[in-house]
């Protein structure tokens, strides 16, 4: 008679809650991220939305529909705050503060939410969320559970502008350099290519002290987790840093999507992308075409419009203009683009830039250096013309141009002062016209072609990045299998 067994039963997945923030360069990012945490098994996550960015999650529920789930909460409303807006888009510059303090907002509505489940199957071990959602820590810590701090940008460009916050440095005019002595290198920047958020304080403003108080809780959190990859920033990984708390900095990049994917995000579905990618098939030189956007967020302005339009004009160089529906550009340009042999195309609403960027005949990729475009632009080996315009911008403009080696600095001037078109003119010439010919960034656009090696090996098996994943995976894990009861 065979011996009687029993069955235990399995611990349940991990539950771990997840809060993006509200705009798109950083929710995308970090709903990547929850694909891959909910595709390797033992995970249960719930995304916390409004009714403004429940559309962004549809293809990750659509995708992972057992795992991953939503909690739809009310924008929460503050006396700074615009009322009816939820999220970055279309947002002034000068309110990118008030949006991260009206939304710890939601502080005492999702722990409401977390404390009527501590004692069920959906109790929540971890919480992962934004660098923008500092609030999140001490709700974590009233839970007794880890939070794990996710950076959309670089770690370089997050250990700059945590050190301003953790130090406040204080100077006077725009080109007064700012050091920052704890960060590799030492290296300094003007006072106007330092972010927004923190040229803009005001002592004793409750919406600067808020914004404070955001980034000094980030350096409480658990962990990074950072949307890069070591050999881009290994000066930056390789150890503990004092401005991000001396916290471990998980590197888990590029979460960069495939072609198909991003086409679904951009709510044209594939055709734009196919559309765009049939007009460049009629280039028979590779790496011919320069691709141009300066990202979402950012309107450029009339005189940068400008001159970079009077340079391709002069140069004759074929492009791609992703200018989105409100850039101003010089009259008649689009029209002499499009009959000037078809050599030129201004893209007005949604561009597919992943599949552009892909594309054969794209070699250069001029950008404001957003850190989710220069990912896209590595792992598609193409060469940047870097013009950073705010934010985080002139500090990935730099790594990229000093450091890594896989950018042309097109103007440093940021929103204040536009270059001349000849100064424009001069760099596309050099890069793409004389470049086919090994002329003098030649070695720029062969570095690019290595970092998407580089990127690749990162995210593939055995890779630095998906390495960093897998125990990241593992350490949720084991916190649901200690939350378990034991016989």
């Amino acid at each position: 008679m065979a011996a009687a067994t029993t069955d235990r039963p399995t611990a349940p997945a991990s539950h771990v809650l997840v809060v993006p923030y509200p705009a798109q360069g950083h929710m995308i990012p970090l709903l990547d991220l929850a694909g891959l945490l909910a595709s390797r098994g033992g995970l249960r996550l719930t995304v916390v939305v409004t009714a403004a960015t429940v559309p962004l999650l549809a293809p990750l529920q659509a995708a992972h529909r057992d795992t991953v789930r939503e909690l739809v909460l009310p924008f929460p409303s503050h006396p700074a705050f615009p009322a009816g807006v939820e999220s970055a888009k279309g947002l002034p510059p000068t309110l990118f503060g008030a949006l991260i303090v009206a939304f710890a907002g939601l502080r005492g509505p999702l722990g409401d939410w977390v404390r009527a489940r501590s004692d069920g199957p959906d109790r929540v071990v971890a919480v992962l969320s934004d660098f923008f959602c500092g609030w999140t820590q001490p709700l974590a810590a009233e839970l007794g559970v880890p939070r794990i701090a996710f950076s959309p940008s670089a770690v370089y460009g997050t250990a700059v502008l945590h050190s301003l916050f953790r130090r406040m440095p204080r100077l006077g005019d725009d080109e007064s350099l700012v050091p920052f002595p704890d960060v590799p290198g030492a290296p300094s920047y003007p006072w106007r290519q330092l972010s927004l958020l923190y040229r803009t304080l005001k002592e004793g403003d409750e919406v600067s002290e808020g914004v404070k108080r955001n980034f000094l809780w980030n350096l409480e959190s658990s962990a990074f987790v950072s949307n890069t990859f070591r050999r881009l920033e290994e000066r930056y990984i390789g150890a503990p840093l004092a401005d991000l708390g001396f916290r471990r900095v998980r590197a888990v990049g590029p979460l960069a999507p495939d072609a198909d994917a991003a086409a679904n995000r951009g709510g044209e579905t594939a055709v734009a992308a196919a559309d765009l990618c049939a007009w460049l098939d009629a280039f028979a030189e590779d790496g011919s075409v320069v691709y141009i956007s300066f990202g979402s967020m950012a309107v450029l302005h009339r005189p940068h419009a400008a001159a970079l339009a009077d340079a391709l004009e002069q140069t004759g160089v074929p492009f791609v203009w992703a200018a989105g529906p409100t850039v101003a550009l010089p009259e008649g340009f689009e029209e002499r683009a499009a009959a000037a042999g078809g050599r030129g195309r201004v893209i007005r609403g949604w561009a597919p830039q992943v599949a552009a960027l892909r594309h054969r005949a794209v070699g250069w990729f001029v950008t404001h250096c957003g850190w989710n475009s220069v990912l896209e632009a590595c792992a598609a080996g193409v060469a940047m013309l870097a013009w950073p315009m705010t934010a985080d911008q002139f500090v990935n403009a730099r790594l990229l141009v000093d450091e890594v080696g896989a950018a042309v600095a097109v103007s440093w001037g940021g929103l204040q002062t536009a270059p001349a078109a000849e100064e424009v003119a001069r760099v596309l010439d050099d890069a793409v016209c004389k470049g086919k010919g090994g002329g003098r960034w030649v070695h720029v656009a062969a570095r690019a072609k290595e970092l998407a090696e580089e990127a690749a090996a990162a995210v593939s098996e055995g890779g630095a990045s998906r390495r960093e994943l897998d125990e990241l995976v593992r350490e949720l894990c084991e916190l649901g299998n200690e939350s378990t009861p034991r016989e």
